[in-house]
């Protein structure tokens, strides 16, 4: 039997497979890199939008105190009403961890690629470690006001019955309940992070405008962000329709809007602090990288 001609044919038609394979990888690659220039790029001019940002805070303003309006008009009964669903776990309770993580890759980028420096990029990244600062200290303070504010309480059958502990750690000892003033601590978070992410990625915009380095790498960083940022807006809005109290969320947001404006609005254009989103890295007239 001659083999010969039929192998050469088989072997002939593996190669067009394998050309066409190639030709599909190129053409996909060129696609998902021209959508990742082009969302990078639009998504640059939102967020470097001035009137956006102001437009900004009455959005996160709105959601908080209107928000919890739509509790009337949701089913109670979806994931999100959960205490327990996936995104309150992984992404709610750890969400200065994810800000930290994709904001400071993104500030890291940002800043080196623009000045070369370590110590500048040491100084826009401690921005990051006043921010923890700041959550921690919040968190803290929220628990002293609901110590303060708090009475102890045991379970009866007939009712709840008050008990004279001094504080929560007599109260946990005795196995009895505290009930006192309780500031959203996720309300707070989730509109100090809404807020620091904003304030951070418009940076991008006068980054592109001086023509600097700006790579896939980079611009999915910047991407990855913006996506983080929507979903922290998402999740705000979910916490303000199933979770806390009114008054809870309402001055949790607004101790977070403040945090922002004794940070990002007034210390951080001081010079002794930490500098500002995009202090002291367009220096140079604008030039293009091609």
């Amino acid at each position: 039997m001659e083999r010969g001609p039929v192998v050469g044919a088989g072997l002939g038609a593996r190669a067009r497979i394998r050309t066409l394979l190639g030709c599909l990888v190129k053409v996909l690659l060129w696609v998902a890199s021209a959508l990742l220039y082009f969302g990078s790029e639009q998504a640059a001019r939102l967020l470097g939008s001035p009137c956006l940002r102001r437009l900004y805070h009455a959005w996160l303003a709105a959601v908080v105190i209107f928000g919890p309006l739509l509790q009337f008009h949701v089913n109670p009964r979806t994931i999100f009403a959960s205490h327990g669903n996936f995104f309150n776990i992984k992404f709610v309770n750890s969400a200065w961890g994810w800000t930290c993580t994709f904001l400071g890759g993104f500030v890291l980028l940002v800043v080196f690629l623009a000045t070369r420096r370590v110590a500048v990029t040491a100084r826009h990244l401690s921005r990051l470690v006043v921010g923890a600062a700041v959550w921690r200290g919040a968190g803290r303070a929220f628990l002293l006001i609901e110590d303060l504010t708090g009475s102890c309480f045991e379970p009866l059958p007939q009712g709840l019955l008050l008990h004279e502990l001094p504080d929560r750690r007599s109260r946990l000892a005795a196995g009895h309940q505290w009930r006192g003033y309780t500031v959203s601590s996720h309300t707070f978070l989730l509109t100090f992070c809404c807020l620091l992410m904003a304030e951070e990625a418009a940076v991008f915009a006068k980054y592109l405008a001086h023509g600097l380095p700006a790579g896939a790498p980079l611009r999915l960083v910047f991407l990855l962000n913006v996506l983080l940022l929507g979903l922290w807006n998402f999740l705000l809005l979910c916490t303000v329709i199933y979770f806390h109290q009114y008054t809870h969320k309402v001055v949790g947001a607004a101790v977070g809007t403040f945090a922002w404006y004794l940070t990002y609005g007034s210390w951080y254009h001081q010079p002794w602090s930490p500098g500002s989103p995009g202090h002291g890295l367009f220096t140079h007239p604008s030039r293009k990288h091609n």
